[in-house]
């Protein structure tokens, strides 16, 4: 029996297959209380009753995909497919992470930011804007990625790099340390 949440008969009014989640209990880490409405769901299967992990606002988590640990999925996110957040990793705004891709860590995925594929955002990454990560590409350590870069097959951006602006990395590229790219494609 779930003791963390319940999902109510509160349709979502574009997909009435999802159903919005009310608070059994206390969630002290994000504020939440017991009786606080939360996002949407289409089982249980899509949070975790462990830990402290939520979803609120209108944010939306359903297909496989789960939410676990004391990850947080909210305001208007989306989460579907078989992707995965878990361990203290954060969705927001209107970011989408789907298809088989895992956020986890204490990565950040916000804005208008899309995560797919086999792709992975961990450690502290950032990942932010019109953003769109893909293929098999990771983008962990203290990474940021912003603006509308796009990471995608099977690159890497590591440590404190950042890539912004109109940058695209792709192919085997590995952008790593302290570098800063903005323009241009880098294979």
């Amino acid at each position: 029996m779930n003791t963390k949440y319940e999902i109510t008969d509160i349709a979502h009014p574009d997909n009435p297959d999802l159903r919005r989640i009310r608070a059994l209990r206390d969630i002290e880490p994000y504020g939440v209380l017991k009786g606080d409405l939360g996002g949407y769901v289409e089982s249980e299967h899509n949070l975790s009753d462990e830990g402290d992990c939520w979803i609120g606002g209108d944010a939306q988590v359903f297909g496989a995909a789960e939410v676990s640990e004391h990850a947080r999925v909210t305001r208007g996110a989306m989460v579907s497919g078989n992707a995965v957040v878990y361990g203290r990793a954060q969705v927001y705004g209107l970011a989408q992470v789907y298809e088989k891709a895992a956020i986890s860590g204490n990565a950040r995925v916000g804005g208008h930011a899309r995560v797919g594929g086999d792709a992975v955002v961990t450690g502290n990454a950032h990942v932010y804007g019109g953003v769109l990560i893909t293929g098999n590409a990771r983008v962990f350590g203290d990474a940021h990625v912003t603006g509308t870069a796009q990471v995608s097959e099977n690159a890497r951006v590591s440590g404190n790099a950042q890539v912004s602006k109109h940058a695209k990395v792709y192919g085997t590229a590995s952008i790593s340390g302290t570098a800063r790219v903005e323009y241009g494609n880098h294979t």
